[in-house]
């Protein structure tokens, strides 16, 4: 199942009343579960439609041995962020030097990263001037629409 398609269902049973949905496609399937505790989602991963599995109800993990989620780091600056979704390259091609490093000096316009969407190669150039200050995704990692790219100051 496409991972744009499983967001939109995890969505959907967040908005909505429905406590409870599975989704059998090809021989995907896909269990999201909406727990009261937190409003925390869980998707089950996909089981392969030939395999005979009993279907017993869920136990909610007590909440004393869930690990909390790390609080995610508010970066100081201007942060850059995809315009789509894809997959990020920090260099041109595989043996070549990366676009930008950390500490490095940047114009706007200059040539940040790649990502690739659809087999097509779109280049992101920084939209203001300073120092890269951190470099959020790792190369050949999946990135989202909006998701945080790099932090200029």
């Amino acid at each position: 199942m496409d991972l744009r398609k499983l967001k939109t269902l995890i969505d959907l049973v967040a908005e909505s009343g429905i406590a409870e949905l599975e989704i059998t496609e090809g021989e995907g399937k896909v269990r999201i579960v909406k727990f009261a505790q937190g409003g925390q989602l869980a998707a089950a991963p996909a089981v392969q439609a030939y395999q005979v599995m009993p279907q017993a109800a869920p136990a909610p993990a007590p909440a004393a041995e869930a690990a909390p989620a790390p609080a995610p780091v508010v970066a100081q600056g201007h942060v850059v962020k995809s315009p789509m979704v894809g997959t990020f390259y920090r260099a041109p091609n595989p043996g070549a030097a990366a676009f930008v490093d950390v500490g490095q000096a940047v114009k706007e316009g200059d040539p940040l990263c790649i990502i690739e969407a659809m087999k097509l190669l779109n280049e992101i150039e920084a939209d203001k001037a300073g120092t890269i200050k951190e470099i959020l995704v790792e190369n050949g990692q999946p990135v989202e629409y909006g998701q945080p790219l790099f932090v200029i100051g």
